[in-house]
């Protein structure tokens, strides 16, 4: 059968609509994948000459969640802790793990601190002092005999945080046989942990009957009548990021109470470093709003815990988490924010967010924390850092360290990095690369006007020291 004269004419029409119509679409995703900044690769250049400002070691703070209530978790872990130099270990499930409170045959609060003070004393073993978070509540206490609910009585609360602060801060306090003075100075007592999660109670910020505003409060009254003790601190909220919402009618209600806060804590898991640059911007900005909050612009910034994930994920036992934790301090760092607990020292019985494993492994992570121990208190002018390569430099006891990171989540970008080190003396010195697991290189070499240029190779989420020693 013959096909009408003008059917090649409207098959040629109906080709130019569809692609008139299909043209913007294909710019459009065409404009969106070429106009994505390509990767920009490092070349890294330290002036040893010029020091960027302060290093503050916030990494030196750990933090152990509650994995096996009635096992001594920390004590067998104390040497491998201890290789970390830890200033303090965050210790939560204080209350309820370790049996502190119960009611004698006169229905009065008595307490015991033995078990508590084991694990006192095995962070003061190894090296650090106690972070404490005010929690949970004891079923003794408590209106339902859970541990998220509100006392019967808010005065029982406050007892226990004053007897609390008056044990672990006092100034005739003696444990762990020879542990006194001075250790029981500056401790931390933070109120709960993650009062805006489900899980921890879900508190509010208004008016019913499970506030953590009241919670706050009634901390407050216990800890102001605390009795021969040392200076600490005391602070909050410990939520489970930086909300807006709970720091700022947080801080109304310390302000229109004239109420003590020594820090403003927060919590923050993700898989993008980065992110925490933004923490304390933000924060910083929210607190320029107003007058009111000038005084808490200066206020220590705390993130009490932070990590990968929030839920355990198999990335916290390899190399892309050892990556993101040096790549992350570096944010802190230049944040300035003055503790940053690592989430957490040791698995449970099950693999989960530790950086040792629950019979002492040691996980990459692990490995990152200590490298970090090299930088000295003084940081570096280091420029050239790329998408993906990372770093920080420091001079410490008469060595150039450099820790380069190459954090990647897809964990394919290889890069051959120029390192240059300038304002050197001449002379003959000592160039040294590490890895997370030991060295990987040493050998003499020579400098001369003033300069350093090397290659270094960086493998997808390798981590890297140069240490550079004049002979």
């Amino acid at each position: 059968m013959a096909k009408p004269k003008n059917y090649k004419k409207t098959s040629i029409w109906i080709i130019r609509i569809i692609l008139i119509i299909l043209l913007p679409v294909f710019l459009f995703i065409t404009f969106q994948y070429f106009s994505k900044a390509a990767p920009t690769k490092a070349n890294i250049v330290v002036d040893t000459r010029s020091i960027a400002g302060p290093i503050f070691t916030n990494w030196k703070a750990l933090a152990q969640g509650g994995e096996e209530k009635g096992v001594r978790m920390l004590e067998n872990a104390v040497p491998d802790i201890a290789g970390l130099f830890p200033r303090y270990i965050r210790l939560d499930h204080i209350y309820d793990f370790y049996d502190v409170t119960k009611r004698n045959k006169n229905n009065q609060l008595v307490f015991d601190w033995s078990k508590l003070d084991t694990t006192v004393c095995d962070i003061y073993h190894s090296g650090a002092r106690p972070f404490f978070v005010l929690g949970y509540m004891p079923p003794d206490i408590s209106k339902d005999g859970s541990l998220i609910s509100v006392p019967n009585n808010w005065t029982d609360w406050s007892l226990i945080v004053q007897r609390t602060i008056e044990r672990y801060s006092g100034k005739d306090m003696r444990l762990c046989g020879s542990v006194t003075g001075e250790w029981f100075t500056d401790i931390y007592y933070e109120v709960w942990n993650e009062p805006d999660l489900e899980t921890f109670g879900q508190w509010s910020l208004y008016n019913d009957e499970k506030n953590y505003l009241t919670l706050y409060l009634n901390t407050v009254k216990g800890a102001s009548v605390a009795q021969n003790v040392n200076h600490f601190f005391l602070g909050g909220p410990a939520t489970t990021a930086l909300y807006k919402n709970w720091t700022l009618l947080f801080l109304d209600y310390i302000i229109d109470n004239n109420l003590r806060l020594d820090f403003i804590s927060w919590h923050h898991y993700t898989k993008n470093p980065d992110d925490y640059l933004d923490d304390v911007n933000k924060l910083n900005t929210w607190l320029g709003t107003d007058q009111k909050y000038e005084k808490y612009r200066l206020t220590q910034k705390i993130i009490s815990e932070w990590g990968y994930d929030s839920d355990p994920n198999p990335i916290a036992d390899t190399e892309i988490s050892a990556a993101h934790t040096i790549t992350s301090i570096i944010n802190l760092l230049t944040q300035q924010v003055k503790l940053a607990f690592a989430f957490e020292i040791k698995d449970g019985s099950a693999p989960r967010w530790g950086i040792l494993t629950n019979n002492l492994q040691r996980k990459p992570r692990y490995h990152a924390l200590k490298m970090l121990n090299n930088l000295g208190d003084k940081r570096l002018v280091l420029t050239g850092e790329g998408t993906y390569v990372r770093g920080i430099s420091s001079f410490k006891n008469g060595i150039i360290n450099l820790i380069l990171t190459n954090y990647d989540q897809k964990n394919t970008n290889t890069e051959l990095v120029p390192v240059k080190f300038t304002g050197l003396d001449n002379g003959e010195y000592e160039f040294k690369m590490i890895g997370l697991r030991g060295d990987l290189m040493n050998f003499p070499i020579m400098v001369n006007e003033g300069t350093l240029n090397k290659e270094i190779l960086m493998l997808p989420n390798s981590v890297i020291l140069v240490q550079l020693t004049k002979i």
